[in-house]
């Protein structure tokens, strides 16, 4: 594929605040201000790292540091749930509450890392830093800790110790155990961590299979790990997931990732970041379906590739029609902010973009098939640490659910 990001619609937003004010403005008594409601944590370490909503009770989910809130819809707070710090240290593997570690040992925090509510159990997901990323399950009433497994390798789900390095994707089925999708960073370590998994979610919080991986045998399992390969061309190489939905017959997750490209005119290669989107088959038990484009958009001829935020939502009425859909099509709205390419994170001018799932699912489509009839390359560099040429296919294979 082209290394050219695709361009769609985007809506810069320029925020003015007026300050023309008509007389008949200024006769007017001024609208008494609606106090905000706040929420504050108990502790001056508290940072707040992740918040679902109940869609079916209003109630709040907040995911600290050493501690889950469930709060009212008005913010009052109807439980606390402890969850550090304790005594850790990084580079325990497997972490000592395992087996005895050599590591000096320190009281750590425990960073809320992922945060999601399974309703199909009536539970709380939720995993921190300590002890290599193993998660809780606590019940969504009262949380009450219904199970806590760490005593596999698969329990141990992202050694990052910072918020914002992973996301999950629950997918709900009706006469079986739901699958979870776990995306992180792996921070050096692919030995231990596969950068993105599908995991089993069974009905029991304490059975011994929760989170171990839905396909798994001798050569073929259902994650995808870095190669240590890729570390010889970018040291520093990792994937960043900012968000993750689901729709249709497929997972999506977006990303930042470094790759090396050669600017116009230079024999050699730099590091930048960029946007993609991936997206992979539910069904999909050994991730043959894994495909990643590149994503962002440019407004007057200025490119946005460093995505900071997004959100799946319908299009509804009025949006529809503006974009030409219907008011039940899925629409992505993003963020990018410009910055410089070399920088993960910036705080430049950002744009407001908007992404009709249609279209990306599209736009994979055709680039599947002109792979499979043999044009331009794999696009993923960091699999297979080189380019690999897409070659001829007898017959195109059947694509569902585009």
């Amino acid at each position: 594929m082209s290394p050219a990001m695709w361009k769609w619609t985007c809506l810069v937003s320029h925020l003015l605040l007026s300050t023309t004010v008509s007389p008949l403005a200024r006769q007017q008594p001024p609208h008494p201000k609606r106090p905000f409601i706040t929420f504050t944590g108990e502790q001056a370490e508290g940072n707040f790292n992740h918040l679902v909503v109940d869609e079916r009770t209003g109630h709040i989910y907040l995911g600290a540091v050493n501690r889950i809130y469930k709060l009212s819809s008005d913010l009052k707070v109807l439980v606390t749930h402890e969850t550090g710090p304790d005594d850790d240290n990084p580079k325990c593997y497997p972490p000592r509450i395992v087996q005895t570690c050599n590591e000096p040992l320190t009281p750590t925090n425990n960073i809320n890392k992922m945060l999601l509510i399974d309703y199909k159990e009536n539970r709380l997901i939720a995993c921190g830093s300590l002890y290599q990323g193993i998660c809780k399950l606590l019940r969504l009433d009262d949380l009450f800790k219904l199970g806590e497994p760490f005593h596999k390798k698969e329990h141990y789900l992202s050694g990052v110790n910072e918020s914002g390095s992973v996301f999950g994707v629950i997918v709900s089925y009706s006469n079986m155990d739901d699958k979870l999708f776990i995306a992180t960073a792996v921070d050096g370590k692919p030995e231990y961590f596969p950068t993105i998994s599908s995991r089993k979610l069974t009905k029991n919080s304490e059975a011994d299979g929760m989170f171990a991986y839905v396909f798994h045998d001798e050569f073929v399992a259902s994650m995808i790990k870095i190669p240590s390969d890729t570390f010889t061309i970018i040291p520093d190489f990792d994937i960043y997931y900012i968000y993750g939905f689901s729709s249709g017959n497929f997972v999506y997750f977006l990303t930042l990732q470094p790759e090396m490209i050669s600017p116009p005119g230079s024999t050699t290669k730099e590091q930048v970041y960029t946007s993609k989107l991936v997206r992979l088959c539910k069904e999909d038990t050994a991730f043959n379906s894994y495909v990643e484009v590149p994503i962002g958009c440019e407004k007057n001829g200025v490119e946005y590739r460093l995505l900071q935020a997004a959100y799946l939502s319908k299009a509804g009425a009025i949006l529809a029609r503006s974009l030409e859909v219907g008011p039940e099509d899925d629409i992505l709205f993003t963020v990018f902010s410009k910055g410089q390419k070399r920088k993960m994170k910036s705080l430049d001018e950002s744009a407001l973009c908007i992404f009709v799932l249609k279209k990306i699912n599209d736009r994979i489509k055709d680039r599947l098939q002109s792979c499979y009839r043999g044009e331009g390359t794999l696009d993923l560099a960091w699999l297979k640490v080189k380019d690999i040429p897409c070659s001829s296919a007898p017959e195109m294979p059947l694509l569902h659910g585009v």
